[in-house]
């Protein structure tokens, strides 16, 4: 089946809607460290449902953060990315495995919970200044392996652990870049297995990540002259009110 064959229900103005969301996702996420998993979700859900959500997002975000870790080239901590993906590959799997046994209203329950609960585990651990060994990075990988394996939006986890580990700055944002392109691989793995991958989830998964590429070089163009924290605050609302809005959907399908 054709790749365009993907586009078949999808209208020129949805197109253009998701592609206008996905660079804005990706400039947000080179500043930010994490977005376009939050992002997404509240474009794609309303227009195909939320079962093929965290398939496209899987292989669009090997595009996102390849693009990002070209940006961010140099800043790297090799050491730290292997443990986290040694430690996660077996639970990212299970976790992928668990979500293709989801309903619809299930998968929108599971991500729009993930959305929510994002935005104050995120202030939580910025607050309290956690700081952690590898070994406290390596069994919060475990977990982080299970959540990232079958929702989307929990690259603040990530994001956290990397922070909680010593990184910061540009390190934070390459060395979460490498891991997730790994986790991704082993999820678009076990995603093709059981046969979740259609053509559609293929065309808007390579949509996203082509736009995304350069959308992570316009992020380092902007990193000094526009402060995270405002981009941040924006994306903690949209990600609150798109969560509420997914699981307010998912419980009235229910009844």
């Amino acid at each position: 089946m054709s790749i365009l064959a993907g586009f078949a229900d999808i209208s020129l103005a949805q197109l253009l809607l998701v592609a206008g969301v996905a660079l804005l996702a990706s400039v947000v996420g080179g500043l930010a460290g994490y977005g376009t998993g939050a992002l997404m979700p509240l474009v794609l859900v309303p227009l195909i449902g939320a079962e093929p959500v965290v398939p496209i997002i899987a292989i669009s975000a090997i595009f996102t953060n390849l693009g990002r870790f070209a940006a961010y080239l140099g800043y790297v901590d090799g050491r730290r990315a292997l443990i986290v993906i040694s430690a996660a590959a077996f639970t990212t799997a299970l976790g992928a495995w668990g979500y293709t046994l989801l309903t619809n209203a299930g998968a929108a329950l599971v991500i729009g919970a993930m959305l929510i609960s994002s935005v104050p585990l995120r202030r939580l651990a910025r607050r309290r200044d956690v700081r952690i060994g590898d070994t406290g990075l390596a069994a919060g990988s475990v977990g982080y392996g299970v959540v990232v394996g079958g929702t989307s939006g929990s690259g603040v986890i990530l994001l956290s652990l990397l922070m909680a580990a010593g990184l910061d700055g540009a390190a934070v944002i390459a060395t979460d870049a490498v891991i997730s392109v790994m986790t991704s691989i082993i999820k678009i793995s076990v995603f093709g297995f059981a046969g979740v991958i259609t053509a559609q989830v293929l065309a808007l998964a390579l949509l996203i990540g082509a736009i995304a590429i350069p959308g992570a070089f316009l992020a380092r163009a902007f990193v000094e002259r526009m402060p995270v924290r405002i981009h941040t605050a924006i994306l903690d609302v949209a990600v609150i009110a798109g969560g509420l809005v997914m699981i307010s959907a998912a419980v009235r399908s229910l009844f």
